[in-house]
């Protein structure tokens, strides 16, 4: 009894230290997991000639450099989008509980979108160094192996600036996915409670909840793969070339391909690496003797208040 109010307690007063390290740990190894495929849709983006198809970059990638061509930049997707993941997730939660309590009558949809967005801002200042380090490394074998000689090699070429010129793609195309990723999810778990299981979280199982989870965020990741993969194309090639300017950038790929290009193999990426960040979260918040992730205002509960008795 003593230890399971001390777990209480210590999760109450952590919550977004715990929220943080979730984040941190779920999109770190979800990202590492997918560095094969990061290979190929990075390829496919910056040099479309060459790797027409998955099938011929798969079969180009393994003939010219062998297997050891789909491990090129893990470091990069494990600390970065470890670091990008902790504050999305940490911030997010920080900040939703600070928009509400200032905008009490605004509409929910808001407070979602400016939580999610401010915590993205911050997120990809920290991510920005590593994803530019990652897009070269796999993109040109020989500019590096890792992190390690990546970093100094690009400052000594470009300074800050090789680190950071593509933020603002960067922002382009992370905070629309964002804002749509964290509010889809949000209304999908509260739909799903509502319509689906017609109850209230509390008196459903963990395996319900987190079945909720996987659903809602499937959802959410699907949706936010179409709407930012433009400016995921965009952020490829700024990376890829060190003299091409946002507009030149735009101008080469042309508007239909910003849209189409490398987007199916975006979708197969996306969907299940979020479905499976935002299961990895929610466990570790349960284990941690935390409720799972969504801010549920359902019908279920105001009916419930309704016909209890005076």
């Amino acid at each position: 009894m003593k230890e399971s109010k001390f777990c209480e307690e210590f999760s109450a007063k952590y919550y977004y230290g715990i929220c943080a390290v979730g984040g941190m740990l779920s999109a770190g190894t979800t990202h590492l997991a997918i560095t094969p495929l990061d290979v190929l849709k990075v390829n496919m983006q910056v040099n479309p000639v060459k790797y027409s198809s998955i099938c011929t970059s798969f079969t180009t990638l393994l003939r010219e450099g062998g297997v050891s061509a789909f491990r090129r930049g893990w470091s990069g997707k494990f600390f970065g989008y470890g670091v990008q993941g902790a504050c999305r997730f940490g911030l997010y939660e920080y900040l939703n509980k600070i928009y509400s309590n200032s905008l009490k009558d605004q509409n929910k949809s808001l407070i979602f979108f400016l939580s999610s967005a401010t915590a993205e801002v911050i997120a990809n200042v920290a991510l920005c160094p590593f994803e530019a380090i990652k897009v070269r490394v796999q993109a040109q074998p020989r500019f590096a192996k890792g992190l390690g000689d990546g970093f100094p090699k690009l400052y000594a070429s470009e300074g800050l600036r090789g680190f950071y010129k593509g933020l603002v793609p960067l922002w382009g195309r992370n905070l629309p996915f964002s804002m749509i990723m964290f509010s889809t999810f949000e209304h999908s778990v509260d739909f799903l409670y509502r319509k689906a299981l017609r109850r209230k979280k509390e008196d459903c199982s963990i395996t319900q909840q987190l079945g909720v989870t996987c659903l809602a965020g499937y959802a959410a990741g699907s949706t936010g793969s179409i709407i930012s993969n433009p400016a995921d194309n965009i952020v490829a090639s700024l990376n890829n070339n060190k003299t091409s300017s946002l507009k030149m950038v735009v101008k080469k790929i042309g508007l239909r391909n910003l849209f189409t290009r490398s987007l199916p193999i975006r979708i197969m990426l996306v969907g299940p690496v979020v479905t499976l960040q935002w299961l990895l979260f929610d466990t570790i918040k349960v284990l941690s003797g935390l409720p799972t992730s969504g801010h549920i205002t359902t019908e279920v509960e105001a009916t419930m208040v309704k016909i209890q008795p005076a």
